[in-house]
């Protein structure tokens, strides 16, 4: 199973395993408040796509498709998280305020929609 939160949200002993899937560290956020397992820079949007974005919902679904095309450039951390999910709960913890249009949901999205 695979849960997004926003880092600013207490961790709860139903996360699972929690991996921040940001590629910078959330303002204002201690190592400890975060109680992160992992932290996987690779799967987040590149520098680029996440300033293309803008977290504009009118852009939603064009940075969905580039996101997921980057995504398969990362084959090694994408398997890793596929490893993860088979066994147990995993929550990809984000750091953007819109919590329908970041990188979390659209990577939450291409992990179940591609499961081997």
């Amino acid at each position: 199973m695979i849960r997004v939160k926003r880092a600013y949200e207490k961790p709860s002993q139903n996360d699972g395993s929690r991996i921040l899937v940001e590629r910078l560290w959330p303002r204002g956020l201690t190592k400890g408040r975060a109680a992160l397992d992992l932290w996987l820079k690779d799967v987040a949007p590149s520098p680029a796509l996440r300033k293309w974005f803008a977290h504009d919902p009118e852009k939603w679904e064009r940075f969905i498709q580039r996101y997921w095309k980057e995504l398969q450039d990362h084959g090694e951390a994408v398997d890793l998280l596929r490893h993860m999910t088979r066994k147990g709960t995993v929550t990809f913890v984000y750091a953007a305020r819109d919590e329908e249009h970041n990188g979390a949901v659209a990577l939450k999205a291409f992990l179940e929609r591609r499961k081997d």
